[in-house]
């Protein structure tokens, strides 16, 4: 039995439109701000609150604001950098919008808890 056809294949764009919320962004910058993160808590006792993440969609693209917890003594320039980058990659590898700012505020320092 013969596949059925729909007559002439329509590009991508002529069939419609994908939108993604704003908590998917919020969702993926919030767990790429963990994995950024996650080696710089390992071994601590006490722990920083998850990140917070907004976004804001200006356009075609994506502005993601993450307030973060940090350890320290540490990095902490190196631990903001790396949590930008890891964010602004994975919201634009998974969902393909471009990432136009990734703004890291440290919102706390955790001392002590190392173990």
């Amino acid at each position: 039995m013969a596949a059925p056809t729909t007559g002439a294949r329509r590009e991508p764009a002529a069939r419609g439109r994908l939108r993604i919320a704003d908590r998917v962004y919020a969702r993926i910058a919030a767990r790429a701000a963990h994995e950024a993160l996650a080696d710089a808590w390992t071994g601590r006792t006490v722990k920083g609150a998850p990140p917070a993440v907004s976004v804001a969609l200006p356009g075609s693209t994506v502005t993601v604001r993450v307030a973060v917890a940090l350890p320290f003594p540490a990095d902490l320039a190196g631990l903001a950098r790396a949590v930008r980058e890891r964010v602004a990659a994975q919201v634009s590898g998974f969902t393909g919008t471009r990432v136009s700012e990734v703004v890291v505020v440290v919102e706390r320092l955790v001392t002590g808890g190392v173990s």
